[in-house]
């Protein structure tokens, strides 16, 4: 009746003028604590792992059960480290840095509210230690992250094969073939199955080129440095485009670092 309707207004004004604060129910503990590095996308490096270390009281067993049926999570995440704040036009790496869009016609994190949105494939659930955490893989987050929710992600209505992807709409085509120098390589072998991951890592971040778009025609050389978990990793591309990794050295866990 008439109450309704009333009532119905009232709701409707208060939601468009609130303002909503949310407190994270977990963070992400990455390989990659730098920017440079971390996949375009989620779900381009498999062997990109990640932790979903949940905070109390979500991290009682009872919030997730069930969830281990399903073998992808949506995230919804802060872009913490965005400095510079809100911008109505960005320039995506993808179309090479030079051509602005409308900052809601893309995933850039200068945004109005810094959140983002990123689908990861579920390798399991671990309660240890009085912590619950969710083992990651294809993740493109920097370490820290805070997360904001988690969603199980449904085939039948997320999986959309007909959509129209705008200036995204085919993977990308930059891909380097990537060696090792010998006694890198010798290294990650001499360290088994870690080093075996590891090489792996690297192998696959380096893979889809993470230069920026204007850097990749520039006089080969130049060397290039990353961050992964607790490496330094050192690359160059040669005049043949090869990606040269040229040195891993192991670093200190960073002060203040995430565990």
């Amino acid at each position: 009746g008439l109450r309704s309707l009333a009532a119905a207004r009232f709701l409707r004004r208060r939601a468009m003028n609130e303002s909503w604060n949310f407190t994270p129910i977990g963070h992400i503990r990455s390989p990659f604590r730098e920017k440079f590095g971390i996949p375009r996308q989620s779900g381009l490096v498999r062997t990109a792992t990640a932790e979903l270390v949940l905070r109390p009281p979500h991290d009682r067993p009872e919030s997730l059960r069930g969830l281990e049926a399903f073998s992808h999570l949506w995230l919804l995440f802060v872009f913490h480290a965005a400095r510079g704040g809100a911008r109505r036009t960005v320039r995506p790496p993808r179309l090479g840095g030079n051509t602005r869009l409308g900052v809601f016609a893309t995933r850039s994190p200068f945004r109005p509210n810094p959140i983002g949105l990123s689908v990861v494939e579920l390798a399991g659930i671990e309660h240890h230690a009085g912590r619950t955490v969710l083992r990651l893989r294809g993740i493109d987050l920097l370490d820290g992250t805070p997360i904001l929710d988690i969603k199980p992600y449904v085939p039948y209505a997320d999986s959309l094969p007909q959509a129209r992807g705008g200036f995204a709409d085919s993977p990308p085509d930059a891909r380097l073939q990537v060696v090792f120098d010998e006694a890198v390589e010798q290294r990650l072998r001499d360290e088994g199955e870690e080093g075996a991951r590891l090489r792996a890592l690297i192998e696959d971040v380096i893979a889809p080129d993470p230069r920026p778009a204007y850097r990749q025609d520039e006089t080969p050389g130049r060397e290039y440095a990353m961050r992964l978990g607790d490496h330094d990793v050192r690359w160059r591309v040669n005049e043949a485009g090869i990606a040269q990794v040229i040195s891993r050295t192991a670093l200190p866990p960073a002060e203040g670092e995430i565990s």
